[in-house]
């Protein structure tokens, strides 16, 4: 998904003001002395037998490719010691970033996921990591995510020079103004879109809807009796398809512009938590979309990445 210019320039002097602070004429070392900053509390004293090493970001690495610098740091600082598995968990946060929660959710991720290599690590503040766990982790629980136990905001050191501070604040905590729409809701139907949430759901499915209701402050979906067709079966039973009820988390009151008109079929993506099946992604079945029939084809020829369920 594109990222705002404006969160790149931000991300690119900041890389550039935490260059001129630590490097010195030598501009980027391939490899560095990992022992040179041994245990830390983020790390939980956990050692390597390779040094880190200095490597290019893959342009597959969609979640920090464009965050404004093009190497990091491996391991990095979740200790993830080889590209695919950083590759790996960082994929399942890429939607997040759509979601437009907070203007400084690339740079939180990416500080931890892929760090700028410098002679030491350089930690996102307590203080970025607050603000973006305010704003993000509502839409997170809308998912039926908490805000994981890896960016648990304490472990992070208190606003320093050392520390990667907030770029954003106040009214701007936003690439663009914020949309108001239930987030299953507020999806583009694009190709890239739909198959990051397919790939991240437990089913996916083309079907109907009888009825919208409130309850207890969800928006309950439930499905109209005729034939549906499965695109992924996922955790779902063949019985589960005959009373198909779904929900919106905290979707009572939240604009959901697809419901409008329950008229049209639709393309239907959701998770099982607790039981509850919840609305992941919601599109109008539109047969002339050159997009959706993209993505359905990209559904029967490809196998999608296995996630961890921090966040889709």
């Amino acid at each position: 998904m594109a990222i705002h210019k404006r969160q790149v320039c931000v991300a690119s002097s900041l890389t550039l003001a935490l260059g001129l602070v630590f490097f010195s004429s030598a501009t980027m070392a391939e490899e560095y002395d990992y022992y040179s900053w041994q245990s830390d509390n983020f790390h939980n004293g956990r050692f390597y037998a390779k040094q880190p090493q200095c490597v290019d970001i893959p342009p597959e690495l969609r979640l920090c490719y464009t965050v404004g610098y093009k190497k990091m740091r491996l391991p990095n600082l979740l200790d993830h010691e080889t590209m695919p598995e950083v590759m790996q968990q960082a994929g399942s946060w890429v939607p997040l970033l759509a979601k437009r929660c907070h203007a400084d959710t690339q740079v939180f991720l990416c500080s931890l996921f892929t760090p700028v290599c410098l002679d030491r690590p350089i930690y996102p503040c307590r203080s970025l990591c607050e603000a973006v766990r305010n704003s993000c982790a509502p839409v997170m629980e809308t998912y039926g995510f908490p805000w994981p136990e890896m960016l648990q905001c304490d472990k992070f050191p208190i606003d320093n020079d050392l520390c990667i501070p907030v770029q954003f604040s106040g009214n701007h905590a936003t690439q663009t103004p914020a949309s108001k729409a239930c987030p299953p809701c507020d999806n583009e139907l694009k190709a890239d879109t739909v198959m990051e949430h397919f790939c991240a759901s437990d089913f996916a499915l083309k079907m109907k809807i009888k009825e919208v209701k409130k309850e207890k402050g969800d928006r309950k979906l439930i499905a109209a009796q005729k034939k549906k067709k499965v695109l992924k079966m996922g955790i779902l039973r063949k019985k589960d398809l005959k009373k198909l009820t779904l929900y919106i988390k905290n979707g009572a009151n939240c604009p959901c512009s697809q419901l409008d008109n329950l008229g049209s079929s639709f393309l239907i993506m959701g998770r099982k938590v607790d039981q509850q099946l919840l609305l992941m992604s919601i599109h109008k079945w539109d047969k002339k979309s050159k997009e959706l029939k993209y993505a359905l084809k990209y559904m029967k020829s490809q196998q999608c990445p296995t996630y961890h369920t921090v966040f889709q």
